[in-house]
């Protein structure tokens, strides 16, 4: 195992493990969740979430009001068609909570309760129902009260990402080296676990014909709904983050810091290599023209679809790193260092920064 795992695997070790909260705002040992709707950015950042109004860059609300050993939140926020902002803390009582996004207040009069680990993944939210995994293995099953309406799915292993759909199943990795496919139907599995060979901290990318999954195998495996699945891509070192599908383009990396395209309907890769200054766990994001890719080392570039950078930033300062995906609302494009000079900042396609985020003390 190299250094760059071990760093790695440190950090997120140390963050969901043994991570505590304070009596204060502070910063925490994990990377922040992020994201977005068309009027404001929700970052998870500790004991605090934040809401950014995206025109200015200023703080619209914070949650909770007063911090305390019961809210520490690093997972992505997840956003409903009704108005609210879904996320599980790994605080002392592993609270599940619904936050009204216009006014920062509780949304249910009481919390979901029920898990027994941390709420390290966000949920997925379809079909009015909550689908939400947790590090003990179970998948809880919710309405938009946050009310269970059936039995949790036992899954097994720590699960640490969203369940992906493809409109009629639900595709969901876990750390135990496998994927596994659930009908929506039943709330049960169907057929055997697909063996991955490796463990899978990121959510599959989903089509109609199945899903693209990157793991610790170092590779991107392609899983049909029936369970049968093929290596058809491959990596230097592990993949962390969720590939991106653009058409028939598949955008991944891995920690050796490679930044590959894919093809997936020829099968093969349409760059030579590409690798910008260091380890990569976020998952690319594409928009428009232009792939936005975070590293470690703290940098955020552009690259344009030939593999050329269009620009490069260093959102955070010098000490910071990015682990965080970037997130993309109207014609910004938003990143989160972590332990950086601002817990935000966001830029516009040509790279010009339209503000940074820093909570007043």
């Amino acid at each position: 195992m190299n250094m760059k795992k071990i760093s790695l695997i440190s950090l997120l070790v140390l963050g969901v493990f043994v991570l505590s909260a304070c009596s204060s705002r502070t910063a925490v040992n994990t990377w922040p969740g992020l994201a977005a709707d068309s009027a404001r950015a929700y970052l998870a950042n500790g004991s605090e979430i934040y809401a950014i109004d995206l025109k200015t860059g200023k703080e619209a609300w914070h949650y909770p009001e007063s911090a305390d050993a019961k809210h520490v939140y690093f997972a992505t926020p997840v956003l409903t068609e009704d108005g609210q902002l879904l996320i599980g803390s790994e605080g002392t009582n592993h609270a599940f909570v619904s936050i009204n996004v216009e006014t920062g207040k509780e949304n249910w009069s009481e919390p979901f309760l029920g898990a027994q680990g941390k709420w390290v993944a966000p949920p997925l939210v379809f079909n009015d129902t909550i689908y939400a995994p947790n590090t003990d293995g179970f998948v809880y099953v919710l309405d938009l009260q946050g009310k269970s309406v059936a039995d949790p799915i036992d899954i097994g292993g720590s699960l640490w990402s969203a369940p992906s759909t493809d409109g009629k199943l639900l595709y969901i990795a876990s750390l135990d080296h496998h994927l596994h496919i659930i009908d929506p139907a039943t709330n049960t599995t169907v057929g055997e676990p697909v063996d991955l060979g490796g463990a899978a901290p990121s959510s599959p990318v989903v089509t109609a014909d199945g899903a693209y999954v990157g793991s610790f195998t170092s590779n991107i495996q392609f899983i049909k709904p029936n369970g049968n699945h093929d290596t058809v891509a491959e990596a230097a070192n592990w993949v962390w983050g969720t590939p991106a599908l653009d058409g028939d383009t598949l955008y991944y990396a891995d920690l050796d810091g490679n930044v590959f395209s894919f093809d997936t309907a020829s099968g093969n890769q349409n760059w030579t290599e590409i690798k910008p200054d260091g380890p990569i766990v976020a998952s690319p994001l594409v928009v428009g023209d232009q792939i936005y890719v975070a590293t470690e080392a703290g940098t955020f570039f552009a690259l344009d679809k030939d593999a050329k950078i269009a620009w490069e930033k260093d959102p955070g300062g010098d000490a910071a790193n990015i682990y965080t995906t970037p997130v993309a609302s109207g014609d910004l494009i938003l990143v989160a260092p972590y332990k950086g000079d601002s817990l935000l900042a966001a830029y516009d396609a040509a790279g010009k920064q339209a503000w940074t985020f820093t909570p007043e003390k």
